[in-house]
């Protein structure tokens, strides 16, 4: 996987304060500079392997989990992804991403069924009209459209990355330089790639504030500050690491009635599988 490793000059050992500093503000730049480019667009290999591992990991692999409803929430789970779709009058503390996505399968060309042309809320109002209307023409015509456009819904999912990452430093504030060495190091292997990609999907870029519980967020933005700096580990290793901590203690901190300890140890082997 080549499409966001960036290299960077080697910086030569401060022998003065003053070029420490200089030192430092020249490595800030060139974390920043490797944090916002991608070198190349990912090949079609890479996007259907990458593809296949998050379908494999959110819907099963299977044609029929791309549209599904979970137990216990109020909202559609659909494609490779399970991007949110709320229906009409339901609002959440997690951000909706399916008509994103369906916005985004319009820009790249995709035919879409008629009435997924105009993207309003969710057609069904819960779970169990959901359910019912499994084996009906609109979750067919779903199901049809996101087993079509693997590549697509990897794609947007890069570039939701993508978009977040510029935004992190002044989001991480005196954590901003130690979240821009973690992305570089990050994006330096196949291993680290795939691990932000899978991650912002699966929990989000932590910018969102409504998504906390007692005030803490459990997105991408908070697993890069989490990271330490195990020297010892590799990046991708320190990554799942710091991945779990912070889903545990989005588990501990979240609210009772929402039974999340019943989620946290296939989170966990999620995120155990970033190692490499």
């Amino acid at each position: 996987m080549t499409f966001f490793n960036t290299t960077a000059p080697l910086l030569p050992t401060p022998s003065t304060p003053v070029t420490q500093v200089l030192r430092r503000a020249i490595f800030s730049l060139i974390l920043l500079q490797a944090s916002i480019l991608s070198a190349d667009e990912p090949s079609g290999a890479e996007l259907d392997r990458i593809g296949r591992r998050i379908w494999q990991s959110e819907c099963g692999g299977t044609v029929e989990g791309l549209t599904s409803w979970n137990t216990g929430e109020n909202f559609a789970s659909l494609g490779i992804g399970h991007f949110i779709w709320y229906p009409k009058g339901v609002q959440g503390p997690f951000e909706e991403s399916f008509p994103k996505l369906i916005t985004w399968l319009k820009a790249e060309g995709v035919t879409l069924p008629q009435w997924l042309a105009e993207t309003g809320p969710c057609p069904w109002p819960d779970r169990k009209s959901f359910d019912v209307a499994h084996n009906g023409a609109q979750q067919k015509d779903l199901r049809a459209l996101l087993s079509r456009t693997i590549r697509s819904q990897v794609r947007f999912i890069i570039h939701r990355l993508e978009e977040a990452v510029p935004k992190y430093r002044a989001a991480a504030g005196k954590q901003a330089q130690r979240v821009d060495q973690n992305i570089f190091q990050l994006r330096q292997t196949a291993a680290g790639n795939f691990a932000m990609i899978d991650y912002v999907n699966f929990k989000g870029e932590g910018l969102n504030p409504k998504e906390r519980y007692q005030g803490e967020g459990w997105g991408l933005l908070q697993v890069l500050v989490e990271m330490d700096g195990d020297g010892k580990a590799t990046p991708a290793e320190r990554f799942a690491s710091a991945a779990q901590r912070v889903l545990t203690r989005r588990v501990k901190n979240s609210p009772p009635e929402r039974g999340e300890k019943r989620w946290l140890e296939g989170w966990k082997s999620r995120c155990a599988g970033y190692a490499g």
